[in-house]
């Protein structure tokens, strides 16, 4: 499980002439402060590793929660807390909170870093299953190569036309997210990752040597992605880093 936590921003102040310097002051983080927008389709709080453990950064690339989990993911609703026996809790279910993991030890934090809740399996509850909704297009195969089809429409692969995305892929792969009709699509090839829409256009370029299929789109409109197979990060659909 993963979380989020805020961290405290430290500032300065110039020291006034034939004066000893003023100390650096420490102010913690409350809750009304504003973190900075720079693409309101971001959260404001991005999970970033830092030196093999997480934290998390406002989308100017800031830690606000330094780094020191194990696991940590976007602020996110959790159903099993939101359905919590003992209603107390239920808030820490919302996506007010995150959750995140150190020493083998899962919390939901806030957006101040505070360590609101630790996971006891008694609290959690059922999850209420939502309707699920069926996806428009699905990858196809031919002749060792992925396109995309309409899963409703498409009847004969001799006709081209009736492809959306005529195979030309070593792979495809469709991320799950809320709008259905303009999937993310991750793609390889010359064994080069890359994210494309259903158009054919490419939305990050075949330059990563991965791209995870996990949520992270659905949850924080973002792709996790690495040039080496080893250090991963998130970027947007701008191809901007975080």
């Amino acid at each position: 499980m993963l979380s989020i936590l805020i961290s405290v921003v430290v500032f300065s102040q110039k020291s006034a002439p034939k004066k000893a310097p003023v100390k650096k002051k420490a102010i913690i983080v409350k809750e009304n402060d504003v973190l900075p927008v720079v693409n309101q389709v971001l959260p404001l709080l991005i999970p970033k590793k830092k030196n093999g453990s997480f934290g998390y950064v406002d989308q100017r690339g800031k830690f606000i929660i330094q780094p020191e989990y194990h696991i940590a993911v976007f602020f996110y609703e959790d159903c099993n807390l939101l359905n919590s026996p003992n209603e107390k809790l239920r808030k820490f279910g919302t996506a007010d909170y995150a959750t995140v993991e150190k020493d083998e030890i899962s919390y939901r934090v806030d957006k101040k870093g505070k360590r609101v809740y630790r996971f006891k399996k008694e609290d959690l509850g059922k999850c209420v299953h939502k309707e699920y909704v069926q996806q428009l297009y699905q990858a196809y195969i031919l002749n060792g190569f992925y396109g995309i089809i309409e899963k409703a429409t498409f009847k004969d692969p001799a006709d081209y036309r009736q492809f959306q995305i005529y195979p030309q892929y070593e792979y495809l792969f469709i991320l799950e997210g809320d709008d259905v009709a303009n999937p993310m699509i991750v793609a390889s090839k010359d064994d080069m990752f890359g994210v494309i829409d259903v158009h054919n256009r490419i939305i990050i370029p075949f330059e990563y040597s991965d791209i995870k299929r996990n949520f992270s789109w659905k949850l924080g409109k973002m792709f996790d992605v690495s040039k080496d197979g080893k250090n991963y990060y998130y970027i947007d659909s701008n191809n901007s880093t975080y």
